[in-house]
C-alpha cells in the first residue's frame, strides 16, 4: 500500500512540474508578443509546443509571430497545425487565409477564408482578405459579391472601402463612387476613401468632385504618393499639365531614384513641349536602370522631337541590343536610320590616318626589314558611315556602324612594293591613297644623357637638393624621332633633326628614379630608367675643387697590336683608390677606335663638361702608345701597325680640350702609355714644388697639368706607375693630397723598380695655367 502511495505522489509532483513549466513559457510568450518581441515570443511558444505538441493556442500564437516577421511559410504550417487540432475554430481558418494571401497564394487563401466565414459570419477581417484575394485573381464579380455580403454583416468604413475597390476593379465607377462616399461617411479620417472617391469621379469625368475629394485627402496626408498621382491625373484631365508636373515633382522629392515617377514626369514635360526637361528625366531614369529598353525607346522619341536624330538612333540601337525582338522598336529604328541618312547627307571625301605601318611622309610607308605578315591598320575620317575600305583590292575589316572607324587587314607585305588604300562612304564619296613601301631598321632609339651625366649602370648623381631637374641628352637613331618623354613630360627637340638633342625640366621631389622613352617615325620604341643618387650633394658642398670628374680610357683589346690585361686591372685599382675621394662622376670608356676617340674628346666630352658644369677634370689613359717623329700617339684598338694615320695624335687631344678649357678650372691628364714619348714634357715645370692644401690660390687659380709614364718600351701588364699612384692615394692619412706629392711618390717608386719608364710631370702646352694645381680631396 505504501509503495502505491509513493508512486501516486511521484506522478502528482511530475504533473505539477510539467504544468508549471508549460504555463510559465506560455505566459512569457504572450507578454513578448504584446511587447512586439516576436523572436523572443517564438522561443517561448516553441517550448510550449515541445511540451504539448497539440496545444492549439501555442501553435496559433507562434504562427502569428512568424507572420509578423514575414516568415509566411512557417506561419502557414503553424496555422494549419492549429486548424488540425481545432477544425471548428473560425479564427484559425481566418489566420491561415490571411497568411496564404500575404504569401501570394490566393487560391489557397480563398479556400481558408471561405471556411472561416462559414464558421463565423461576422468575422469581418476574413471578408476583407477574401475580397482582395478575388481581385488578385482578377475575379472582380466575386469580389463585389463578397464585398456586398460584408456590408450586410457590418456597415463600416472598411467594408464600404473594400466594396468600392472591387467595383472600381470591375469598372463600375458610379457604384464605386457611392461606396467610397459611404466609406468616408463612416470613417471621416480614412484618407484612402477620399482617394478612391477622387479616382472614381475622375473616371466619370466629374473633375470638380474629384479635385474636391483629392484635395481633402492631401490635406490629411500631404506626402501620400497615391493621392498626388491621382491629383496629377485630375490636372491632366482638366488640361492643366503644369500642375500635374508640380505634383509628380513633389513625389520625386520623396523618391528621387524611382524610375516610375521620373518617366511619368518626363511624359508630362513632353505634353508641355518641354522636351529637354523630358530628356533629362529619362536620362536620370537610365542611370538608375540601364537595362530597361522602354526608357531608351521613350528617350529616343524625345530626341526625335528636338530633331537630334544622331542621339535618337543611338538610343534605338541600344534598345535593339537589349530587346531585339521588339517589333515596334525595330520599326522605329529603321525609320530613324532613314531620316538620319537624309539629314546627314554630305559630299566630302574621306580622309586617312595611318596607324601601322607608320607614314613619316606623304606616299611612304615604312616596314621593318624581314617582315613577312603584317596587319595594315588605319583610321578613316569622315562625317558619315563608311561603306567599305579596300587594301590592294581586298576588303579590310572595320565597324560599319561607327563614325571614323579603324580598319585593319593582315597581308603578306614582303610581296608588296606598293600599297593602295581606297574608301567609300555611304553617300558614295570616295578617296584613294597610293603608298610606296620602304624597309626600315628595327632597333629602337638609343638614349645618351648629357646632363645630368649617367654612369654605365644608369645612375645619375645630383649636385644639389632641388625639387626639379633639368635633363639634357641626345637621342640616337637611324631615323627621325617622333616623340621623347621624360617621366611623363614631353621633351623639346627638333623633329626634323637626325640624332636630335632633347631637354626637359622634370619634377624629382621624393623620387629615386626617372625614365626616358622615345619612339622613332617608324614605331621603334625604347625606354631607359635612370636611378637618382643624391650622395654627391654633400661631396660638392665641401669640395674646394668643385664638381670633379674622372674619365678613364681603357684600351685593352687590340685588333693588330698585342692585347693587354693591364689596363683593366689598372682602371679597377684606380677606381678603388678614388672611392675614398670626392669624385662626383666617373666616365669609363673601353676599347675605343680612332673615330670614337676623336668624337669623344672633340664633341661628347665637351658637351658633358659644359652641360654638367664640371670644375675639375682628370683624364686617365691606359693602353699602347707611340712616339713617332717627335709626336706622341695613343693607339686606338683598330689601329694598324706601322700606319701612323690610324693612330690618335695627342696634339688632337690638346686641341679638343682647348675648346672647353674655359669651362674647367683644373685639368689633369695622366697617360700610362709606353712610347708616348716626350710629347707632353715639352713645357714641364722646372721644379716639382708640392702645393699645400691650405693654399686657396692653388684651388681657385687654373691649372692644366700632365703626368706621363712616357718612355720607349712597349706597354706591359704590370704597371708600377699605376700601382704606386693608387697606393699613394689609398694610404694617404690627410684630408687632401696634391698631385705634386703623388708625382714624387710615383716617380721614386718607378725609378727604384728599375723600370725604363721615366714619369714626367708638367703643364699641358697650349692650355691656360695660372699656377694652380689638382688636389684630391678626401670624403
Amino acid at each position: 500500500m505504501k509503495k502505491i502511495q509513493l508512486i501516486a505522489l511521484f506522478l502528482v509532483l511530475n504533473v505539477t512540474a510539467f504544468s508549471q513549466a508549460y504555463f510559465q513559457h506560455y505566459r512569457k510568450g504572450e507578454a513578448a508578443f504584446e511587447a512586439k518581441k516576436y523572436t523572443e515570443a517564438i522561443t517561448h511558444f516553441t517550448e510550449v509546443i515541445n511540451l504539448k505538441s497539440d496545444y492549439d493556442k501555442g501553435l496559433n500564437y507562434r504562427g502569428l509571430c512568424y507572420e509578423k516577421t514575414e516568415v509566411y511559410d512557417k506561419a502557414i504550417l503553424d496555422f494549419k497545425a492549429a486548424v488540425a487540432v481545432k477544425v471548428k475554430e473560425a479564427e484559425y481558418h481566418a489566420n491561415l487565409g490571411r497568411a496564404y494571401y500575404l504569401a501570394k497564394k490566393y487560391n489557397e487563401a480563398l479556400s481558408s477564408l471561405t471556411i472561416a466565414i462559414d464558421r463565423d459570419k461576422k468575422l469581418m477581417e476574413a471578408y476583407h482578405y477574401k475580397v482582395h484575394s478575388h481581385i488578385a485573381l482578377n475575379q472582380y464579380p466575386a469580389a463585389v459579391e463578397t464585398g456586398e455580403l460584408a456590408i450586410i454583416k457590418d456597415k463600416s468604413g472598411e467594408t464600404y472601402y473594400d466594396l468600392g475597390v472591387a467595383q472600381d476593379s470591375l469598372m463600375k465607377y458610379k457604384e464605386a463612387a457611392y461606396s467610397f462616399s459611404r466609406a468616408k461617411f463612416y470613417s471621416p479620417k480614412m484618407t484612402k476613401a477620399y482617394i478612391g472617391l477622387a479616382f472614381s469621379n475622375l473616371k466619370l469625368n466629374e473633375y470638380t468632385k474629384a479635385m474636391e475629394a483629392i484635395d481633402k485627402a492631401i490635406s490629411m496626408d500631404p506626402s501620400n504618393v497615391h493621392a498626388l498621382m491621382v491629383r496629377a491625373d485630375i490636372n491632366l484631365g482638366t488640361r492643366n499639365p503644369q500642375k500635374a508636373v508640380d505634383d509628380i515633382s513633389k513625389i520625386i522629392t520623396y523618391y528621387p531614384n524611382e524610375v516610375l515617377y521620373l518617366m511619368k514626369r518626363g511624359k508630362l514635360y513632353e505634353e508641355l513641349g518641354q522636351f529637354q526637361n523630358a530628356i533629362t528625366d529619362y536620362s536620370k531614369a537610365l542611370t538608375i536602370n540601364s537595362e530597361d529598353y522602354f526608357i531608351y525607346y521613350t528617350r529616343a522619341k524625345a530626341y526625335e522631337n528636338v530633331s537630334d536624330f544622331k542621339l535618337a538612333i543611338k538610343d534605338y540601337e541600344a534598345l535593339k541590343n537589349l530587346d531585339p525582338y521588339d517589333g515596334k522598336a525595330l520599326k522605329l529604328y529603321d525609320e530613324a536610320k532613314k531620316r538620319l541618312y537624309e539629314l546627314n547627307k554630305e559630299s566630302n571625301n574621306p580622309d586617312l590616318v595611318m596607324i601601322a605601318p607608320a607614314s613619316p611622309e606623304k606616299g611612304i610607308l615604312g616596314v621593318k626589314k624581314g617582315t613577312l605578315l603584317f596587319t595594315i591598320k588605319g583610321q578613316i575620317k569622315d562625317e558619315s558611315l563608311i561603306q567599305f575600305v579596300k587594301i590592294n583590292g581586298k576588303d579590310a575589316q572595320f565597324s560599319k556602324d561607327s563614325i571614323n572607324p579603324v580598319f585593319e587587314l593582315e597581308v603578306n607585305i614582303s610581296e608588296m612594293k606598293e600599297i593602295n588604300i581606297s574608301a567609300f562612304d555611304i553617300y558614295q564619296n570616295s578617296e584613294t591613297w597610293d603608298f610606296k613601301k620602304i624597309e626600315t631598321e628595327t632597333d629602337g632609339p638609343v638614349v645618351n644623357l648629357m646632363a645630368p651625366y649617367a654612369s654605365d649602370d644608369g645612375t645619375v648623381y645630383l649636385d644639389e637638393e632641388t625639387p626639379s631637374l633639368y635633363v639634357e641628352g641626345v637621342m640616337k637613331d637611324e631615323n627621325k624621332i617622333k616623340s621623347i618623354m621624360i617621366d611623363g613630360a614631353t621633351a623639346s627637340f627638333v623633329l626634323d633633326d637626325l640624332n636630335p638633342k632633347f631637354s626637359a625640366t622634370i619634377n624629382i621631389k621624393n623620387k629615386n628614379s626617372f625614365s626616358v622613352s622615345s619612339e622613332d617615325i617608324y614605331g621603334n620604341k625604347t625606354e631607359k630608367k635612370f636611378t637618382i643618387n643624391r650622395e654627391n650633394i654633400a661631396l660638392l658642398a665641401n669640395n674646394p675643387m668643385g664638381k670633379t670628374w674622372v674619365v678613364f680610357i681603357e684600351n685593352a683589346s687590340y685588333t693588330n697590336f698585342s692585347s693587354l690585361d693591364g689596363p683593366t686591372k689598372d682602371v679597377t685599382m684606380m677606381k678603388s683608390a678614388f672611392a675614398k675621394y670626392k669624385i662626383h662622376n666617373i666616365v669609363h670608356k673601353k676599347n675605343m677606335t680612332k673615330k670614337k676617340l676623336e668624337r669623344f674628346f672633340s664633341i661628347e666630352l665637351r658637351d658633358l663638361v659644359r652641360s654638367n658644369r664640371v670644375n675639375s677634370l682628370l683624364v686617365w689613359y691606359a693602353g699602347h702608345g707611340k712616339f713617332i717623329n717627335e709626336t706622341g700617339y695613343w693607339i686606338p684598338t683598330d689601329a694598324n701597325r706601322d700606319d701612323e694615320f690610324t693612330y690618335f695624335n695627342i696634339n688632337n687631344l690638346k686641341a679638343s680640350m682647348q675648346s672647353y678649357s674655359k669651362y674647367i678650372t683644373h685639368t689633369l691628364v695622366i697617360t700610362d702609355a709606353c712610347e708616348s714619348g716626350p710629347s707632353f714634357y715639352q713645357a714641364m715645370r722646372a721644379t716639382n714644388e708640392i702645393k699645400s692644401c691650405n693654399d686657396w690660390q692653388a684651388t681657385k687659380f687654373k691649372s692644366s697639368q700632365v703626368f706621363s709614364s712616357a718612355g720607349y718600351e712597349l706597354a706591359t701588364d704590370n704597371s708600377q706607375f699605376t700601382k704606386t699612384f693608387a697606393n699613394t692615394l689609398s694610404s694617404n692619412p690627410n684630408a687632401c693630397i696634391p698631385i705634386e706629392k703623388v708625382v714624387t711618390k710615383v716617380s721614386s717608386a718607378v725609378q727604384k723598380s728599375g723600370a725604363k719608364q721615366k714619369p714626367k710631370f708638367g703643364k699641358i702646352a697650349g692650355l691656360e695655367d695660372e699656377n694652380g694645381t689638382f688636389f684630391f680631396i678626401k670624403k
